[in-house]
C-alpha cells in the first residue's frame, strides 16, 4: 500500500484553518499550536467538517518541539505539504517574542522540515508584506538567510531593532524570505520546494486585534489610499497555498508571493513624499 499524503499547518487561526481546510481533503492533516484550547477548537472543528485531522501542541520557537512535529509527520506518511502561519504581530506583541516567534520559529520550522522532506515535498512559510519594507544591507541580509539558527537572534542586524517591535517585525519577516530565498538549492537537491507567501492585512483575529491598537487607523488608511478599500481574507491566502503546494507551481520555488491589495506596490510609487 502507498503511503498516505500528510499535511502539516502550523498555526490554528483563522489562517491556517483556512489552509488546513482548502487543502487537507482526502488527507492526514497534522495542525499544530502553541495553545492547546486554540488546537482542540480547530481540530474538533475539522473533525466534524470530515477531515482526517489531528494535533500537536508545538511552540515553533522551541527547537526540539518543531522536530518533534517534523518527525511525528513524516511517522504518518509522505509529507507533502508543509505551510507555516504560526506568529505573532508586531502591534500586539513584544519585540522578544516576535524574534523568537516569528525569525528563530521559521527557521526552525524551515530545518526540521528539510530533514522529512522528500520528492515533491512543498513548504510554503507565511512572511510578510512588511519584509518588502527593510532597508537592510546585502551582508545584514546574508546574515539573516544563512547564519545558524542557534546565531539567529545574536546577530548586530537583530539587536538593532533595540525595543521597537515594528522595526523587529520587519527585519524578522525580511529574514523569514531570504532564508527561504538561501534554503531553495538545498530543496531542489531533495526534488522538494520552498517558498514565501506575504499577506498585506487579512482579516483574522490577529488583525482584529491590531486593528484596535493605535496603527489600526493608519492600517485602514493605507488600504483606502492604495485603492484595495478592504482587508484580505483567509481564504485568498489559501488559494495562493494550495497552488504553491500543488503539481501546478513545480517550477516555483525560492520566491515569495505579495497578497496585499497593491499596498506595497502604492507605498513605494504613490505615497506622498
Amino acid at each position: 500500500m502507498t503511503e498516505p499524503d500528510v499535511v502539516v499547518v502550523t498555526g490554528a487561526g483563522g489562517m491556517g484553518l483556512a489552509v488546513a481546510r482548502r487543502i487537507g481533503s482526502g488527507r492526514t492533516v497534522i495542525l499544530a499550536d502553541a495553545s492547546p484550547e486554540t488546537l482542540d477548537r480547530a481540530v474538533t472543528a475539522l473533525r466534524t467538517e470530515g477531515y482526517a485531522a489531528q494535533g500537536q501542541v508545538t511552540d515553533v520557537s522551541d527547537a526540539r518541539a518543531v522536530v518533534e512535529l517534523a518527525e511525528a509527520a513524516r511517522e504518518e506518511g509522505r509529507v507533502t505539504a508543509v505551510v507555516h502561519t504560526a506568529g505573532v504581530s508586531a502591534a500586539t506583541s513584544t519585540v522578544q517574542k516576535i524574534m523568537q516567534i516569528d525569525l528563530a520559529g521559521t527557521a526552525h520550522v524551515i530545518d526540521a522540515f528539510t530533514a522529512v522532506a522528500t520528492r515533491g515535498t512543498s513548504l510554503v512559510c507565511i512572511a510578510s508584506m512588511a519584509g518588502h519594507y527593510a532597508t537592510l544591507s546585502h551582508a545584514d541580509e546574508r546574515q539573516l538567510a544563512t547564519a545558524p539558527v542557534d546565531d539567529l537572534l545574536s546577530l548586530d542586524v537583530v539587536t538593532s531593532a533595540g525595543d521597537d517591535p515594528i522595526a523587529a517585525y520587519i527585519i524578522a519577516k525580511r529574514a523569514n524570505q531570504v532564508r527561504v530565498q538561501a534554503a531553495a538549492l538545498a530543496w531542489n537537491r531533495l526534488g522538494a520546494r520552498i517558498n514565501t507567501i506575504s499577506p498585506g492585512v487579512i482579516s483574522t483575529p490577529m488583525a482584529k486585534s491590531e486593528a484596535k491598537t493605535a496603527s489600526g487607523d493608519h492600517m485602514m488608511a493605507m488600504l483606502d489610499a492604495c485603492g484595495a478599500g478592504r482587508t484580505g481574507t483567509p481564504g485568498e491566502i489559501a488559494e495562493a497555498a494550495a497552488f504553491l503546494t500543488s503539481p501546478g507551481s513545480l517550477y516555483i520555488t525560492g520566491t515569495d508571493i505579495l497578497i496585499d491589495g497593491g499596498q506595497a506596490a502604492w507605498l513605494r510609487w504613490h505615497r506622498p513624499e
